[in-house]
């Protein structure tokens, strides 16, 4: 068994996921519309979404949630309206999005291993352009993201909103 996998979202993780949602730590970072996301989450399990989600698994256990999805599909309203930069970034791009679940287990050095997995694994499936855009105030996430090989793209510095807009290098 591997220490880190992944697999597709379903609807039976959706109320794990729904419990994970409303502790504080993804509150903070994922917002409050619990509904909203419920309906996302199930428009991407049923391909009416191009995000593809993944519950992370930690030696077989579910331990967290990871995503990608296509910066093309985000040039769109009301996507662009909310993030114009997107519109700067090469369309092949995907961006990738994390939170570990239970809040004792960050902080373990799981998140960084996580995401170098899943960045291998999209590197495999043959995306070169791989972004995270964290809150710029995340200062945890950012340095996990850091441990993983992500460094802030610094030409977007200044034009992200709230986000700091970082990019996998493949010699991390």
């Amino acid at each position: 068994m591997a220490e880190i996998d992944f697999a597709p979202v379903t609807e039976q993780d959706l109320p794990l996921l729904l419990g994970w949602l409303a502790q504080p730590h993804w509150q903070e970072w994922w917002g409050g519309d619990i509904e909203a996301e419920l309906s996302y989450w199930r428009d991407m399990i049923a391909d009416r979404d191009s995000t593809r989600p993944y519950m992370l698994l930690h030696l077989g256990r579910p331990i967290g949630y990871i995503q990608y999805w296509l910066v093309r599909d985000a040039m769109l309203e009301p996507s662009l309206d909310e993030a114009a930069y997107l519109s700067a970034l090469p369309e092949d791009a995907v961006g990738v999005d994390l939170s570990i679940g239970p809040a004792d287990l960050m902080s373990r050095g799981i998140g960084s291993r996580a995401l170098a997995a899943f960045v291998a694994d999209l590197r495999a499936k043959g995306y070169e352009n791989i972004i995270i855009d964290p809150d710029s105030a995340n200062i945890r996430a950012i340095r996990a993201y850091e441990k993983a090989g992500f460094r802030p793209i610094p030409e977007f510095a200044g034009r992200s909103g709230d986000c700091l807009l970082m990019r996998h290098h493949k010699e991390s």
